[in-house]
């Protein structure tokens, strides 16, 4: 089969997006509240990073995401919701120029392709592929894919797919276990409820240290959406994987084609806004409503009950090893990989 460069930016047809969130009348009344709350804490109009906050705010899925994250506790949910908007005025992820990363992304170390058979879309991490030394910018080129992840994400999805492959991953190309442990403090702190699956794959002997350096570190609930050298085609519809792991989609990266189609697809301009996608808070603030309002009111919890495909996880050590210790070590790789 002929290969493409072209990437895919829509899930399959057939797919229905998942999983679909169910919130209480008690439950609903909570995310309003927060929302009240972090309208309080809100940039004055005169701050140029305002409307990027506002913005951040009004989506659809980020208040309902603290307080899924923070158990339904509201005060945990205010204190959660309060440190992000502290990181994100210092870092601000969603003003990320292309130019400071793209050199991180010439190698393909990190890609955004595909979506799984729920919608959600999948980031490829290949460590083998590290082109860069250790550096704060290596954690931005980490943060501009998420955010471009949820720029690809189908209207309903709030949570993507990571799937590292650790292929030709040696010591040198890993990063270290400082790099690992705020990756982690990224994902788990500041994109809350955003990882749907994490996907190990090809994880060699070698790596294994890295749990004990992260284990400390590791949330339980991120834990438990772990597979470790899982069936991927029981994840993702052969026509959205990558051939290279057992899909049908015949996709050759070439660093510049790749970089510039997902820069104008995500409408990302030079300095990092937006192109002709122009911040409108007052028909955001209307959308999150509408969407808020759209959402069934259950008697039963709002936690993720929709089924997964039963996975088989392979030790690395012994038969004697619980699956439940190869997820913990999963998650640590795919901190170490970013």
């Amino acid at each position: 089969m002929v290969k493409t460069t072209k990437i895919i930016t829509a899930p399959a047809p057939e797919t229905e997006i998942g999983p679909v969130r169910n919130y209480t009348e008690e439950q609903q009344a909570m995310i309003r509240a927060l929302r009240e709350y972090a309208d309080t804490l809100l940039l004055p109009e005169s701050d140029p990073y305002h409307e990027w906050e506002l913005r951040w705010l009004n989506k659809w899925d980020t208040i309902p995401r603290y307080m899924r994250a923070a158990k339904w506790n509201f005060e945990d949910g205010k204190k959660r919701i309060k440190g992000t908007l502290e990181w994100r005025r210092e870092f601000k992820p969603d003003l990320i120029p292309p130019d400071e990363v793209q050199i991180e992304a010439e190698t393909g170390k990190i890609t955004l392709n595909g979506f799984d058979n729920q919608g959600r879309p999948i980031i490829y991490m290949r460590p083998g592929l590290e082109n860069t030394e250790t550096s704060p910018r290596q954690l931005r080129h980490l943060v501009w894919w998420l955010e471009r992840a949820k720029d690809m994400m189908p209207l309903g999805q709030d949570s993507l797919v990571i799937i590292v492959d650790y292929k030709s991953t040696t010591l040198r190309t890993n990063p270290s276990i400082s790099i690992a442990r705020k990756v982690l403090t990224i994902l788990q702190q500041h994109y809350v409820e955003t990882l749907g699956r994490a996907l190990v794959v090809n994880l060699p002997m070698l790596l294994n240290f890295f749990y004990k350096g992260i284990s400390p570190f590791l949330d339980p609930v991120t834990r438990d959406k772990m597979r470790f050298n899982p069936d991927l085609t029981e994840l993702i519809p052969p026509s959205q994987l990558d051939a290279d792991f057992g899909g049908d989609y015949e996709w050759e990266f070439e660093p510049k084609s790749y970089w510039e189609q997902i820069v104008e697809h995500c409408g990302i301009a030079p300095d990092g806004t937006r192109v002709n996608k122009e911040v409108d808070p007052a028909r955001e603030t209307d959308e999150v409503e509408d969407k808020l309002a759209d959402l069934q009111i259950e008697t039963s919890d709002a936690s993720d009950t929709t089924p997964e495909p039963e996975q088989r996880s392979h030790t690395v050590e012994d038969d004697g090893i619980l699956q439940r210790e190869d997820d913990a070590k999963a998650i640590s790789e795919i901190a170490a990989a970013a």
